[in-house]
């Protein structure tokens, strides 16, 4: 059974009888310890240096009426409890530096004592999940009810909307979450910069189902574990993270994979398995490649997702998972509905939350806080910090964002290249020579991609096109890998069929020239 903890401030207005005549008064902090539906484990009581002599009345008083409760000093010295900026600080610090326990513990907040200012930051840190707590208000026994001194204690509700200089503190916490969700890279881009501010409000708000799509290596794993760490870190959230690749799990092997199974459910099956989507109970499941599961495999998984519930394989009994689910995939999931290939009413469920992540060559003015990026985690992993010469920076970056760079392997591919430099350098410095031969691997390296055509993209299915839509479709490509967005692409591509048009959409043209060979403007 969980263990139930109370945050309040010691009263120094209606805590503060003294004498035999205290135990015939309402006091809020020792009324709170005497609800019989509510007792209490352990009170963390704030108060300053000048109210020691009230804490320890309180304390021995508690002793009394609650022997079992265990009653904690906490020092908090403001210059002024009606501040609004002071309190909040003071109170912030305070969680952050608390060590929570979900699991063992239930947090209440005793309002009722503390300035209307401590309130209302209470309510605020509650609200925001920095404190996973409820927020208690211990109220005057009403006689003509036959109350006793002990009073009676209720929930409530505040409005915190006019406190601007709280808000202001909330805009703050919100860069910070952005900056989680990016690594803290500065990124520039306006368009990717949009989607990852609504996705911190998404993670924080719902636990609904979240699905990005984008080219391999555009950062799909990485987000979902930002996105993790968000939630875990507003304790809203406690499992593990639990990440799986659908496009390695085959046959029985998929199913036992992500569902368990019971002992002897099949040949070699010498064991029960719990699977994964047990493991991520109370937890994030991040399915990458989601649109390679099988249709019995998405079968069960949509039972899983809206139930919280399903059948390990062959098994009988029914077993319990409630887990937040994001799916990753480079694959058109509305394309492969529509051809029979995916369930329409799992991608339904999974498509309330949808966003794609564009690739590298669609972010160029990112490369350069990405470089500084993966700098500064190949000294973490390697215990060596690593910088270009100046002359070598301006080199590489200047080729980076040409069009000539693809950047076909999107932000993996950059990664190793950095990860390349920085190994090949000596003394710790990437000079001109180290920036060269990279950028000569690099250009092999896309014209081995180049000269074997399509297979890159289409794989075998580029050997059932016609020369004609070959090379229509590779010069496509070019056009689309060289501008900035889909519309610019289609500007370029139907630059005189638009004009006699009185009205044109150039990006819808492009995108289902592009589905005709199975293609999106993100995949490319």
């Amino acid at each position: 059974m969980k263990r139930t903890v109370a945050f309040g401030f010691a009263g120094t207005v209606l805590d503060y009888f003294k004498g035999p005549a205290r135990w015939d008064k309402w006091r809020p902090t020792i009324g709170l310890c005497q609800q019989s539906e509510l007792p209490i484990d352990r009170l963390e009581l704030l108060h300053d240096e000048r109210s020691q002599n009230l804490f320890d009345r309180l304390q021995a008083d508690i002793a009394k009426v609650s022997p079992s409760t265990e009653v904690v000093s906490v020092l908090v010295n403001l210059h002024d409890p009606w501040d609004f900026e002071e309190m909040y600080g003071a109170l912030h610090d305070y969680a952050s530096g608390y060590k929570f326990d979900t699991e063992q513990e239930d947090y209440l907040i005793h309002i009722t004592t503390g300035t209307h200012v401590a309130q209302i930051c209470w309510f605020l840190l509650a609200e925001a999940r920095y404190f996973p707590a409820r927020l208690v208000q211990t109220s005057p026994p009403v006689k003509r009810l036959g109350q006793g001194v002990e009073g009676r204690s209720t929930v409530i509700d505040l409005d915190l909307s006019r406190y601007d200089r709280i808000a202001s503190r909330f805009a703050r916490e919100r860069d910070a979450s952005l900056s989680l969700l990016k690594s803290g890279i500065a990124t520039l881009n306006p368009a990717f910069n949009k989607m990852i501010e609504q996705i911190e409000r998404v993670a924080i708000r719902s636990t609904a189902p979240i699905l990005l799509s984008g080219p391999t290596g555009a950062g799909k794993s990485f987000l979902a574990r930002r996105v993790y760490e968000l939630k875990k870190a507003r304790h809203q959230i406690k499992g593990r993270f639990v990440e799986v690749n659908c496009a390695t799990l085959r046959g029985d092997g998929a199913m036992s994979a992500l569902f368990g199974h019971a002992k002897g459910a099949f040949t070699g099956a010498q064991n029960e398995r719990a699977g994964l989507l047990r493991s991520a109970d109370g937890g994030l499941l991040f399915l990458d490649e989601i649109g390679e599961l099988g249709p019995d495999e998405q079968a069960m998984l949509l039972k899983a997702i809206e139930e919280k519930h399903f059948y390990p394989l062959g098994s009988d009994r029914e077993v319990d998972s409630d887990f937040q689910l994001i799916a990753g995939t480079v694959r058109d999931l509305r394309m492969m509905v529509a051809e029979g290939s995916f369930r329409e009413d799992l991608f339904a469920r999974i498509n309330l939350w949808s966003y794609v992540l564009p690739g590298l060559n669609k972010r160029r003015e990112d490369l350069a806080p990405n470089i500084d990026y993966e700098l500064e985690r190949y000294a973490s992993e390697n215990g060596q910090l690593i910088r270009f010469s100046k002359e070598a920076r301006n080199r590489y970056l200047a080729f980076a964002t040409s069009p000539e760079a693809i950047w076909q392997g999107n932000f993996r591919e950059l990664g190793a290249s950095v990860t390349r430099m920085g190994t090949l350098s000596d003394g710790g410095r990437i000079g001109i020579s180290d920036v060269d031969e990279e950028i000569a691997r690099l250009q092999a390296t896309w014209q081995i991609d180049s000269a074997n055509g399509l297979y890159g993209i289409l794989g075998d299915a580029a050997d059932d096109l016609d020369l004609f839509d070959r090379l229509q479709l590779e010069r496509v490509i070019d056009v689309c890998r060289e501008s900035d967005s889909v519309s610019d692409a289609g500007r370029k591509l139907f630059d005189k069929s638009r004009l006699g048009k009185s009205s044109s959409n150039d990006a819808d043209r492009l995108r289902k020239y592009l589905a005709r060979f199975g293609l999106t403007w993100n995949n490319l």
